[in-house]
C-alpha cells in the first residue's frame, strides 16, 4: 500500500457530516490528542517502571497517522506530497545527514 492509498482508505472512515472547517479542526485536535497518548506510553515506561508496550505504542502511532491523513486532506494535500516536502526540507537543512553544528546554527 502506498501512503496515498492509506490516506484514501483511512478517509473512508471520516465522519461524512463534518464540514471542511470541522475536518481541519478535528484533524489537528486529533493529532494533539493521539500524540499525548503516545507520550503517555513512553512516560509510563521511562518514569513509572512500566514495560514499553510496543504494540500499544504502534496502535497509537496508527491513530496519529489517521489524523495526519485527515489534516492533510483538509488542506488539499496528498500525504505523499507532504512527506516529500519534508524530505526536501531535511535535505536542504542537512545535505550530508544530521550534524549537531547544523542543528544548533540552522537558519530554517
Amino acid at each position: 500500500m502506498t501512503i496515498n492509498e492509506y490516506q484514501d482508505m483511512a478517509m473512508r472512515t471520516l465522519n461524512p457530516k463534518l464540514e471542511k472547517k470541522d475536518i481541519l479542526l478535528n484533524g489537528v485536535m486529533g493529532l494533539c490528542g493521539e500524540s499525548g497518548e503516545v507520550i503517555d506510553i513512553v512516560k509510563k515506561h521511562m518514569a513509572q517502571g512500566h514495560e514499553l508496550d510496543t504494540e500499544h505504542l504502534a496502535m497509537e502511532l496508527g491513530d496519529v497517522a489517521w489524523y495526519l491523513a485527515e489534516t492533510a486532506m483538509a488542506i488539499g494535500y496528498p500525504l505523499e506530497d507532504i512527506l516529500k516536502m519534508n524530505i526536501d526540507k531535511l535535505k536542504a537543512r542537512y545535505p550530508d545527514g544530521f550534524a549537531v553544528e547544523k542543528s544548533v546554527n540552522r537558519e530554517a
